[in-house]
């Protein structure tokens, strides 16, 4: 499935919302490549830096995810987007949300640009690394 199908296959409400969220990803974070792939039972799009997920949008029945490994990792990040996003329902690694104005698209962007920096592949293959030794 390709990414324009995923995206015109959510409900009608909801594809400008991720339209325009894929659209922020791909702008703010060059090192991911996106694909649909499943994840946690349902499919989504994994924004992949060297075939490791960093980003995943999801659309389910009840309300759309942000998987996001760079926040997963750092509290910092995570609750200082917590606090600019008071509507949106946080986990450790993903943030829910019904429409945009509970999370913004500028919001959105600024979260991958923070996090653009951050290496998933390098982290996962340096944990790899010193395990098998």
């Amino acid at each position: 499935m390709s990414i324009t199908e995923f995206i015109s296959g959510a409900p009608e409400e909801r594809q400008p919302v991720l339209n325009a969220m894929h659209e922020a990803i791909m702008a703010n974070d060059p090192t991911v490549i996106p694909v649909v792939k499943p994840m946690m039972g349902k499919e989504m799009i994994l924004y992949e830096e060297r075939s490791y997920m960093k980003y995943g949008l999801a659309s389910t029945k009840n309300y759309m995810s942000l998987h996001c490994l760079p926040m997963y990792m750092n509290p910092a990040l995570h609750q200082q987007f917590e606090k600019l996003l008071p509507d949106a329902k946080f986990q450790k690694g993903c943030i829910n949300f019904k429409d945009e104005a509970a999370m913004p698209v500028a919001v959105l962007a600024k979260l991958i640009a923070d996090c653009s920096a951050v290496s998933i592949a390098a982290m996962l293959e340096k944990r790899k690394n010193k395990s098998s030794t």
